[in-house]
């Protein structure tokens, strides 16, 4: 069968992904990451019987043409690359790693790639926060990025675009609004708000949690993501949005309504964050008409579900780090 490589398989979204593809495909997977394979409940495919994955442990930093090698002696037909920093707050310290993970080692990658003649799509995962504050803008928004993180990330954009352009690289950009669902790293809002509220610890709001974003459910993401894999038009760019947008207050209103924990008493307000962006809502018009998708998870059911991934897996949860841990 044709191979499809996931580059940061080991995050919350490459391993749905890779899911996905197993769920719904006959692909073989290469999944990259730099770190080992992570605790089996953070990596849903794991539960499949039929695991057609094979896992390289490579850091897309240091070693891009031992990813090559490999894409070569395994006829590799599609590339998805998942790997960034991601964190925006962390973004502004020691930024330079920012820049080499989200834009250099994506130089080095697709500067490779496009010279070989097997692969017939990369798909590239970018970011709404290229766009700066925005709110239902389509995709020939012009980039307006406020943070580090979303500097590095629109930077390896503009390359992508360079290549299209000039050498017709068979490439999609992937800009989806926030994603959540079970699984999720454990120091994000969602996961967060409900291990709290489990163990009685206030949730930080930064700035009253009064910013506006579009969570969508990582297994709707993951199947807007894979047609664009197989259909979608080389060069363009696609959105990936749910119907509308939440703030980050009323996400953890809900969680606590749906744990029977009072709202006022489980919160505390702190400062906002240095580039908070007060709204992320993207039109995702564009693939719903060209691909006929749209998602079918609505948010509070996506909620239940991130509720009881935590209580099922719990003795194993509360022995992990629910903080961020950075990692060079």
């Amino acid at each position: 069968m044709e191979k499809i490589a996931v580059i940061g398989s080991n995050s919350f979204s490459g391993s749905h992904f890779i899911d996905t593809v197993l769920e719904n495909t006959d692909y073989d997977v290469i999944a990259i990451s730099r770190s080992p394979e992570k605790n089996p409940i953070f990596l849903p495919y794991k539960k499949r019987e039929n695991n057609r994955v094979r896992f390289f442990q490579i850091d897309l930093n240091h070693d891009v043409n031992k990813i090559i090698e490999i894409f070569k002696k395994e006829n590799v037909k599609f590339v998805v690359n998942y790997a960034a920093q991601g964190m925006v707050g962390q973004s502004w310290i020691n930024s330079e790693q920012w820049f080499q993970t989200n834009c250099l080692a994506v130089i080095s990658l697709t500067t490779e790639l496009r010279k070989l003649p097997s692969i017939k799509k990369y798909v590239h995962i970018s970011t709404n926060e290229v766009y700066g504050p925005c709110n239902n803008i389509t995709e020939s928004a012009h980039l307006n990025p406020t943070t580090p993180y979303a500097t590095s990330k629109a930077a390896a954009d503009m390359f992508l675009q360079n290549l299209i352009t000039q050498f017709n690289f068979p490439a999609n950009l992937v800009r989806s609004t926030n994603v959540y669902g079970p699984g999720q790293q454990l120091f994000r809002i969602i996961p967060r708000s409900i291990i709290y509220t489990k163990i009685n610890k206030k949730i930080s709001l930064h700035g009253g949690g009064k910013a506006v974003k579009s969570y969508l459910h990582i297994k709707d993401n993951c199947e807007a993501t894979l047609k664009i894999m197989e259909s979608g038009i080389p060069g363009e760019i696609y959105h990936l949005s749910p119907d509308s947008g939440i703030s980050i207050r009323e996400i953890v209103k809900k969680v606590c309504n749906k744990v029977g924990k009072d709202f006022d008493e489980s919160v505390k307000i702190v400062e906002e964050r240095m580039g908070q962006d007060s709204e992320y809502t993207l039109n995702s018009n564009k693939i719903r008409n060209e691909l006929n998708w749209k998602p079918k998870i609505d948010f509070d059911s996506g909620l239940d579900e991130c509720i009881d991934w935590v209580n099922k897996n719990w003795e194993v949860i509360k022995a992990q780090p629910w903080e961020y841990i950075h990692k060079e």
